[in-house]
């Protein structure tokens, strides 16, 4: 389908053209604040936004370098939040085709909190990976050590899964700067990885300011890749007309 912000105007229009790379963007599967649509779907926003704002509350760790995965029981736990995310999109996207109610009827707070479930597992398993790639002494912490570190994020997750569906003014200017910045920031944190890897740089950083060369490549790929696709999506609704 087409993205639907070809006919807004403005900051509005850009971002939404831009992340038409990465969500479908159905209106009826996405958040509304004071009557305008937000550019990613409940979903979507969940993950990207779920997934930086871990990253940033992993960062506050003792030591902000932590490069081992969670133990074994709290991964079990985050691929329950990875299975809720999976049944739940299979849900909806079964209800969208058919207009059948499957498991459930789906819902866009679902659709959320199923999102920030699955972004925080991404970021408890992408964030290790990623320091312990860049550092030539990463951490031996893990980037979630027990129980007590896994419900501070899950209860952080909680205030910011009720203010993404107040219908607030503020939020419709807000949200759409928050998902672009935080699709670029999570897929700019993947595609540093496999800068790292092809430009043979694992594990040699020392300092953030070197780290500034597969980070900033990592940042302009992703921004690229999702500008591709979204031009690509573009291109072939065009061509289909």
């Amino acid at each position: 389908m087409e993205t639907p912000f070809v006919q807004t105007a403005g900051l509005l229009r850009a971002i939404g053209l831009f992340l038409s790379g990465v969500c479908h963007q159905l209106p009826e599967h996405t958040l509304f604040h004071t009557g305008v649509q937000m550019p990613l779907c409940a979903r979507c926003t969940g993950t990207y936004l779920g997934a930086m704002v871990a990253f940033l509350l992993l960062s506050r760790k003792r030591h902000s370098w932590p490069a081992r995965l969670p133990p074994a029981r709290l991964m079990l736990l985050l691929g329950i939040l990875a299975l809720c995310w999976a049944v739940d999109g299979t849900n909806s996207y079964l209800h969208y085709l058919t207009g059948r109610v499957w498991l459930y009827v789906p819902s866009n707070a679902l659709r959320l909190a199923t999102g920030l479930g699955f972004g925080l597992t991404l970021s408890a398993l992408v964030w290790p990976l990623f320091h312990e790639s860049l550092w030539r002494d990463p951490s031996n912490e893990r980037v979630l050590s027990g129980w007590g570190d896994l419900a501070r994020v899950v209860l952080a997750m909680v205030p910011l899964w009720a203010a993404l569906q107040m219908d607030h003014p503020v939020l419709a200017g807000l949200i759409p700067l928050l998902d672009a910045l935080s699709v670029t920031v999570v897929l700019g944190v993947v595609n540093s990885l496999i800068v790292l890897i092809v430009l043979g740089r694992e594990n040699k950083a020392e300092r953030w300011r070197e780290t500034l060369v597969p980070l900033g490549l990592g940042l302009l790929l992703a921004t690229g890749e999702v500008a591709a696709i979204a031009w690509l999506r573009a291109f072939l609704w065009r061509l289909l007309l």
